[in-house]
């Protein structure tokens, strides 16, 4: 929701989208939790947001999910939405 950028699920997070700029530099990240270990996220306030939290797809759907199952649909569909061709020079994973 509005001002939190990110995939949510309810008040827990489950993809985080960054960019940071700087001496002439941008850098972009994205965070799509799998199978993490979410016991992590106790220490700390997740992205600074007192009160909210995180999750994963493992989480949410009640079993396994591995980066290796998601990997492919997730970049043919940021290929469709952002209309480009992702090149790798070495194989994901």
């Amino acid at each position: 929701p509005p001002p939190f950028t990110g995939v949510w699920m309810g008040d827990s997070k489950l993809c985080a989208i960054g960019v940071h700029c700087g001496n002439h530099i941008t850098s972009h990240g994205l965070a799509l939790n799998c199978c993490t270990d979410l016991t992590w996220f106790d220490h700390i306030v997740p992205c600074g947001l007192e009160g909210k939290g995180v999750t994963s797809l493992s989480h949410e759907l009640g079993q396994h999910v591995a980066v290796n199952h998601v990997l492919e649909p997730f970049l043919d569909s940021f290929q469709e939405v952002f209309d480009c061709t992702l090149v790798s020079s070495e194989e994901p994973g």
